[in-house]
């Protein structure tokens, strides 16, 4: 296990290396500093910027400089708010995010190993066609064109929820729906394809035959074997949700984290950019880690070395 973790964190470093190196290249490729925008700026006043935040330097010692600072855990200033810290930024917008993330991933699984469920016991009935065409549906369109429908629907024509904002319950669910629409599409998939091989499986036959509850079974061997593939999309669903929720925070006006990134982008708020990007890549190496582990609690024959027992 302690290998199997330091290994683990030995890559997620690297990768953090290689994501911070990319971001912070391709960001400088783009035309253009935080201060182009701004109107009738004396040439003084934005060399005394440049200054300030050391854009006047090579760009290889804005990089060492910005690397070490990184690993000090210090994100840097705003360029465009005044005396605002990034790590305080983060903070202060992140808990929306959170609690719209989560809510996310509990209604993604819980609605989508349901769905999934239905359908491989349902096989080739109304019920299995009707949630693969849901299935179809959530996976075809695409999140934001979803949620400007749940929008349009729900809260402008039947005026059953709030269009926008994140102030209580009410205003969780279309913002939540719009978000989970596409992993509930997944997991319904991956559940159904994986339940039926199981249901066919030699072991639930014998299991049948010892006289052992319909109830019992799907309890104790076809739900937990069949719900290793949705523990092993835990990983990437958490990325799609995170990377998704840019886009979902903006249409319904959640003062989020997405909000944030997609403002410091419009005006090249750089460190706001790496900041809120090195974040994001934490968040989603650690839930893959996470993931990993979990996987070893579901199916016990999963050794961290790799592989099954014999």
């Amino acid at each position: 296990m302690v290998r199997y973790v330091a290994n683990k964190f030995f890559y997620m470093i690297v990768s953090l290396f290689v994501l911070i190196s990319a971001t912070f290249f391709l960001m400088k490729a783009i035309p253009g500093d935080p201060f182009t925008a701004e109107k009738k700026v004396p040439p003084e006043i934005k060399a005394r910027l440049y200054e300030q935040y050391g854009l006047d330097k090579p760009l290889y010692h804005q990089y060492f400089k910005y690397l070490g600072e990184v690993a000090q855990g210090d994100l840097g200033v705003s360029m465009k708010r005044l005396n605002q810290d990034v790590t305080h930024l983060i903070g202060q917008t992140f808990s929306s995010s959170l609690k719209l993330g989560i809510f996310a991933i509990i209604v993604s699984v819980i609605v989508g190993v349901l769905l999934g469920m239905l359908a491989a016991l349902y096989h080739r009935k109304f019920i299995d066609s009707a949630a693969m065409v849901l299935a179809v549906l959530g996976i075809a369109v695409p999140s934001f064109v979803v949620a400007s429908l749940l929008q349009y629907m729900f809260a402008y024509k039947f005026h059953m929820f709030p269009v926008s904002g994140f102030k209580g319950p009410m205003y969780y669910f279309l913002p939540v729906t719009a978000l989970s629409a596409q992993p509930i599409a997944f997991i319904a998939r991956l559940t159904r394809s994986s339940m039926l091989e199981v249901l066919h499986a030699d072991y639930i036959k014998t299991a049948k035959a010892k006289g052992l509850s319909w109830f019992a079974i799907l309890s104790r061997h076809v739900l937990r074997n069949g719900i290793l593939p949705v523990v092993t999309y835990m990983g990437p669903m958490t990325a799609n949700i995170v990377t998704g929720s840019v886009v979902i925070e903006q249409i319904f006006g959640v003062g989020g984290i997405g909000k944030q990134f997609v403002e410091a982008i419009g005006v090249r708020d750089y460190t706001v950019i790496m900041g809120i990007t090195i974040f994001y890549g934490v968040l989603l190496m650690l839930a893959r880690f996470i993931t990993d582990i979990a996987y070893v609690f579901v199916d016990p024959r999963i050794k961290l070395s790799g592989g099954k027992e014999g």
